[in-house]
């Protein structure tokens, strides 16, 4: 139902207000609007408003540093933040704001709606909230880049968790930066003063991993020759996170769901019970739903686990973010003593045509390799393709008829070759460089100049491998 009072929208964009506006009106509210700060604090002394929407960058101030005001004026109202400043320090500032919800632009309108009916619903039980995150640019040394609708979806799923020590659950492929949602949580959290501590449990022998986890008594096995603090009591009064958690062995496993049961952990070979105080935070780039169907994760456990679950998207479905992701990648690498370079705009579509398999932490070290290795300080597309290769996304790749085109004649020699294991790109890129160097030269009978710009790269490249693979240009020659 909508509230009796109106709704307060303080936004200076015209187009957008006026869409909240039909909106809202649409479901019955009344709507007062307004575009700055003090155009605000003079309707919030006039009358009372159940709710109010606010765009963070106004045209006299930041609408989200100038909240205290509105808190003064009107304590119990619920604040609903608008912002195209879409980074996770957005979302952090409208968190510790104490706004109802945040939402980025552009945003859902029909969310949106809901957001302000629900708002307009609540009736304050206690004004006073207990203590945030830690303010003061925090966030901006969380390595989270990128203002796609995905990753905004995970910000909003990060503050969410910041006042409250519920398990949260992180998946996505390898390389997207499960650790650094993790890192977040606890550095912009209340727990942000005790230990972050992070263990991979792929890495662990799995005779090892109960050890590792709540330590062993002396004398426990066999090397034992001393007592071992486990990870658990290392992170009491901080966050334990628990990396690639579907491959844990099953005993292991049982002892975690016993720990996160009851608070309480026993050392390998001990008697003792020990109280904890852990935040968990697990993370796994598999699937772990077949592996419960298959008896190899423990449903309980997941369960247990999955209270609040964080999905990050793979490089490939937020390639909107791949330019910022690379500018932030050459800033971090010339504070590593690497030397200063930019990206041009063709440079910056080279790397975007990419599939990034290995995802953000493939960009990066791409991205670090140009800065090493790039002759100039502009990279441009050629010297992207010079130093990492022409490799392209396989969505951009023509795929032809049926089993014919490039698509066919790859997938056909594929399975002829059936090269092994982790030889399957090498391969199949030595395979196929050859005719593709061939039909270039024979484009432009055997001007290596412009088969290189046929080819997209550079001229230097085309004549090494043309040496490498033992061909004549002379045969391709006219006349």
């Amino acid at each position: 139902m909508p509230t009796s009072r109106p709704i307060l929208l303080v936004e200076d964009d015209a187009a957008i207000a006026t869409v909240i506006i039909a909106a809202l009106e649409d479901e019955g509210f009344a709507i007062a609007h307004c575009t700055s700060i003090a155009a605000r604090d003079k309707q919030l002394d006039q009358r009372s408003f159940g709710v109010m929407l606010t765009d963070v960058i106004l045209e006299d101030g930041d609408g989200l540093e100038s909240l205290s005001a509105v808190r003064e004026r009107a304590p119990e109202m619920p604040v609903i933040v608008l912002s195209a400043q879409n980074t996770l320090d957005t979302a952090v500032r409208a968190s510790e704001s104490d706004a109802f919800e945040y939402f980025p632009k552009p945003f859902d309108l029909d969310e949106l709606v809901q957001a302000v009916r629900q708002a307009a619903g609540l009736r304050a039980a206690n004004a006073e909230e207990q203590g945030g995150p830690a303010t003061g640019g925090e966030s901006e040394k969380m390595p989270l880049v990128g203002r796609s609708p995905a990753m905004q979806g995970v910000y909003r799923m990060i503050t969410r968790v910041l006042r409250n020590d519920l398990t949260v659950l992180v998946t996505g492929e390898s390389g997207t930066g499960k650790e650094l949602v993790a890192e977040a949580i606890h550095e912009l959290g209340s727990r942000r003063t005790g230990p972050f501590v992070a263990v991979n449990t792929a890495a662990i022998p799995a005779d090892l991993v109960e050890s590792e986890l709540f330590g062993h008594e002396k004398g426990a096995f066999t090397g034992a020759i001393a007592q071992a603090i486990g990870k658990f009591e290392q992170a009491n009064g901080g966050t334990l996170f628990l990396d690639e958690i579907g491959d844990m062995p099953a005993e292991a496993q049982t002892r975690l769901l016993r720990a996160l049961q009851s608070g309480r952990i026993r050392r390998v070979g001990g008697r003792q019970e020990i109280a904890v105080n852990v935040r968990i935070i697990a993370a796994t780039n598999r699937d772990l739903t077949p592996m419960i169907a298959a008896g190899t994760f423990r449903e309980d456990l997941f369960y247990r686990l999955n209270v609040v679950p964080i999905v990050l998207p793979p490089l490939r479905e937020r390639r909107e973010d791949i330019a910022a992701l690379a500018q932030h990648f050459l800033i971090l690498a010339a504070e590593d003593g690497l030397p200063r370079r930019v990206l041009s705009p063709d440079g910056i579509e080279q790397l975007e045509a990419r599939s990034w398999r290995g995802n953000v932490r493939e960009l990066r070290n791409v991205v670090y390799r140009l800065a090493l290795m790039a002759r100039e300080e502009r990279i441009d597309a050629a010297a992207v393709i010079d130093i990492i290769g022409p490799e392209v996304s396989p969505a951009l790749v023509p795929q032809g008829e049926g089993q014919g085109g490039f698509g066919g004649a790859l997938s056909q020699w594929l399975a002829a070759e059936s090269p092994p294991p982790g030889m399957v790109y090498h391969r199949a890129l030595a395979a196929f460089e050859k005719p593709l160097i061939e039909y270039a030269l024979g484009r432009t009978g055997g001007n290596q100049l412009r088969a290189a710009q046929l080819l997209g790269i550079n001229r230097n490249t085309l004549r090494k491998r043309i040496g490498e693979l033992g061909l004549e240009p002379d045969r391709f020659t006219n006349g």
